[in-house]
């Protein structure tokens, strides 16, 4: 199943993406949040489906999409997760998961404009498999218990200041990473059941030019050893949003520039959707 969430912000429509038809949940929940993914959302939504409760939405293609999550409890991250990104980043690969956290307020539209911070010369990108929890968990006992607690998986952009990461960090990196609208997520939350999680492509793109262009085999750590290893240390509620890490093309690896106003960013992954970001200038947004 395919999820989304479609209006304008604050007030979207959690819909059912069938095809080229967006169905109307609201008959079965008033959003796709944490309450509504802790329960057996599946069999309620097929069973709406079934009986006709679930109509067409009109005008749904013209509408703008919002991240297919509600705002989440939390975001958290795993940094330097694919070995060639770590090597760009002039580090060693991880022999345990990095962790760090980006706020709620990050988490935007996935074509919405994201606007650049005052001051920042080092804006960059970095496309992520997102991980959306469907179950409590806490102190799983493996990985293999981690796939009873996944609701599905996302898109999303890790946007990143890299001077505000790194020079400015005091040893942490989450100032470089929880600018207001710094992860645009979706368009769809895509269940478990649809995707092969361990083989999706993965690729971004700024103003047409090819940056990132890799798959998820080449995670250091896959999603079910990230969810157990987190679940040792934090409780991951439904609706919370982990971001797995991104592969190697990014503009900390000095290839190529930092984003600028005007520039646009395209990210993709296999199965689960398409992002389009305009950046735009701070002051611009004054």
């Amino acid at each position: 199943m395919k999820f989304a969430r479609l209006g304008t912000p604050g007030a979207e429509i959690p819909v059912l993406v069938e095809g080229d038809r967006y169905l109307d949940l609201r008959a079965v929940t008033s959003d796709v949040n944490g309450d509504f993914l802790a329960g057996d959302f599946r069999a309620r939504v097929e069973a709406a489906r079934a009986a006709g409760e679930l109509p067409v939405l009109d005008d749904a293609a013209a509408t703008r999409i919002g991240a297919p999550i509600a705002r989440p409890s939390a975001v958290i991250c795993i940094g330097q997760n694919y070995a060639a990104h770590a090597r760009e980043s002039g580090s060693e690969p991880p022999t345990v998961p990095i962790m760090f956290l980006k706020t709620p307020n990050t988490v935007v539209g996935p074509n919405d404009s994201v606007t650049i911070p005052r001051g920042s010369e080092k804006t960059d990108w970095e496309v992520e498999l997102g991980i959306v929890i469907g179950a409590r968990a806490a102190y799983l006992d493996s990985p293999e218990q981690a796939e009873a607690h996944i609701a599905g998986y996302v898109v999303a952009n890790d946007v990143s200041e890299r001077a505000f990461q790194m020079e400015v960090s005091g040893g942490q990196w989450s100032k470089g990473k929880t600018a207001p609208g710094f992860n645009p997520t979706g368009p769809w939350l895509v269940t478990p059941d649809e995707v092969d999680v361990d083989d999706l492509q993965l690729r971004s793109w700024v103003n047409g030019e090819t940056r990132q262009d890799s798959n998820t085999d080449d995670m250091i750590f896959d999603v079910r050893v990230i969810v157990h290893h987190l679940s040792q240390y934090v409780t991951l509620e439904p609706g919370d949003l982990i971001l797995t890490g991104t592969p190697q093309g990014v503009a900390f690896g000095g290839r190529f520039p930092y984003l600028t106003a005007g520039d646009v960013v395209e990210i993709e992954i296999e199965g689960l959707g398409h992002q389009r970001q305009e950046f735009v200038a701070w002051e611009a947004q004054q």
